[in-house]
């Protein structure tokens, strides 16, 4: 194993010690993230529930076994740094490719370097590439035979969902393993070593970070460990010592260095369809605190506010329904208002819309109906209107029987007449079935009598059919 003033850089044909300093003691030819990156598996923090003997990859490394692995996680969780642990762990030969960078020529000159370290030094080489999301179907389908062959041991890392990005057969070839973001316990672990690292960290600039500065730093590091070293190391060497020669960093100077962390959001991949998720869950499960919580993510994280708007005006019909007809009212009303003011204004209307939507009663009553009457709509098609209900604007329809046998309801009592609507062969089809909630409770009510007079002169009318002769 290396010194504490050295390395491991697994790349090319070996494993090579380089020096990270220069004479000046402290001028680092790399960022602090990459200078403490883990030599060794003792010196790896965190994602305790992947490194327990007992699962996949503990069980790999306890035996020193390579298996191809897709590597899933957050940025800054330790995907890079667990490829070369591998790498070393088993004195493999690792190369290291991205995939925003490389295409066919660099995989297949990748599998030939492979090819020829087994034939001549009787090495495995691990492929490692970062981004694999990035690889289309034919760049990945590139790496199937050579997988599948043994010729390369394939680690793939990515920080989207590998159900959504990865093509089946290397899925398949390829277990996944999730990494969680690190806790703020791991990257405060992770800082205080870098701090006092003499060699590879900041150990020789005499530096401290105050209480706040460290909660503030770990919280806005978000589980990651690059974030969290890198602007440290700009927070340090941004602080002018003292007369004592300390380099006292306290929160502000902290908050100067690091500004704010974008929050993670991709408005095109899994995070977007997870937070909005959590904004749907939210509503329906009736928490206006989460629901304003998720919304304000969303919104402080660039999403479009007039897709937010649409979304809840779709909850207001598909969850709300009819036990509150208003929530449809509210949540059209605040889009409008929204596109009225804009930002920051707007937002409170769509802030508005979300604690309604979330404290509504609940009925998908209407979804059901409705998607019922659509399936009944593909499977029967287009099922004859009754005359009665036919318009019947000309002597030649009218001497046709169209509209012959409608009763204008608002000629009977209570504006309603018991006559069936729907074609013949769906008479006694019930689409509609309002619960007992809110305002459905009362048009379940008036559906009952309704559908009960309904029944009775439907009964009455088939009971005075004449009965066919034997």
């Amino acid at each position: 194993m290396a010194d504490s003033s050295s390395l491991l850089i697994l790349a090319g044909d070996a494993v090579e010690q380089k020096d990270l300093f220069r004479s000046n003691s402290w001028g680092a030819t790399a960022p602090l993230a990459e200078r403490m990156r883990p030599r060794c598996l003792e010196e790896f923090v965190g994602q305790t529930q992947i490194m327990d003997s007992e699962k996949l990859m503990g069980r790999l490394l306890r035996h020193g076994r390579l298996q191809s692995l897709i590597l899933w996680g957050p940025p800054g969780c330790g995907k890079t740094t667990l490829a070369r642990l591998i790498a070393s762990d088993t004195g493999s030969h690792l190369i290291n490719l991205s995939a925003v960078t490389a295409g066919v020529r660099e995989v297949r000159a990748a599998v030939d370097d492979a090819k020829q370290q087994r034939s001549l030094n009787r090495r495995p080489t691990i492929l490692f590439v970062d981004e694999i999301h990035r690889f289309n179907k034919a760049q990945q389908d590139l790496l199937l035979p050579h997988v599948e062959s043994g010729t390369i041991t394939f680690i793939g890392a990515t920080t989207e969902n590998p159900s959504f990005e990865v093509i089946p057969p290397l899925l398949s070839r390829a277990p996944v393993v999730v990494l969680e973001p690190l806790s703020e316990d791991d990257v405060e672990e992770i800082v205080a070593s870098a701090l006092m690292d003499g060699q590879r960290g900041l150990g020789k600039l005499n530096a401290s970070v105050d209480e706040d500065g460290m909660k503030y730093l770990v919280r806005v590091a978000q589980g990651d460990a690059r974030l969290a070293l890198n602007g440290l190391e700009l927070a340090v060497l941004t602080t002018a010592p003292d007369q004592d020669g300390r380099r006292r960093v306290d929160l502000q100077n902290m908050v100067d260095a690091i500004q704010r962390k974008a929050l993670i959001y991709d408005k095109n991949g899994e995070e977007h369809y997870n937070l909005i998720s959590a904004l749907h869950k939210s509503l329906r499960g009736n928490d206006p605190d989460a629901a304003l919580y998720w919304l304000a993510r969303m919104l402080a994280a660039g999403e479009d506010p007039l897709y937010l708007a649409r979304r809840m005006v779709r909850f207001a019909s598909e969850d709300v329904g009819l036990a509150d007809p208003n929530a449809l009212v509210v949540t059209v009303a605040a889009k409008e208002a929204f596109h009225l003011m804009g930002r920051p204004e707007g937002d409170l209307a769509l802030a508005e819309a979300a604690v309604y939507l979330a404290t509504a009663p609940k009925s998908n009553a209407l979804y059901k109906a409705y998607d019922k009457a659509k399936r009944e709509v593909e499977e029967r098609g287009s099922l004859s209107v009754p005359l009665s209900l036919r318009n019947a604007p000309t002597q030649l329809m009218r001497q046709l029987n169209y509209g012959s046998g409608y009763r204008y309801p608002h000629d009977y009592q209570g504006a309603h007449v018991p006559m069936s609507y729907l074609p013949e062969s769906l008479e006694n089809m019930r689409f509609y079935e309002p619960t007992n909630r809110g305002y459905e409770a009362t048009l379940g009510e008036r559906l009952k009598q309704w559908r009960k007079r309904v029944g009775t002169t439907h009964r009455q009318a088939q009971s005075a059919k004449p009965t066919a002769k034997s």
